[in-house]
């Protein structure tokens, strides 16, 4: 009967699609899940705390290093 297959409706391809909508649904679940773990345990780590420092000690110069100075030094002549 395989040539009456395509008068079902459609609706064994519609539940195949809800079923691997479900499937991608529940594995981006995992997967950000997954990546929030290793975030953490990244901000945790020797590295992580180290990267955190430096981010903060780049920032804190960035807003010292501009004192009245103008960025761009126009030459005349």
């Amino acid at each position: 009967m395989g040539c009456f297959d395509c008068f079902d409706g459609g609706s064994k391809r519609e539940q195949r699609r809800e079923e691997e909508q479900l499937a991608s649904e529940e594995a981006r679940a995992r997967a950000a899940e997954a990546a929030q773990k290793r975030q953490e345990q990244y901000e945790k780590s020797a590295a992580g705390r180290a990267a955190r420092a430096q981010m903060a000690a780049a920032a804190k110069q960035a807003t010292n290093a501009n004192q009245g100075e103008p960025v761009l030094k126009w030459q005349m002549g």
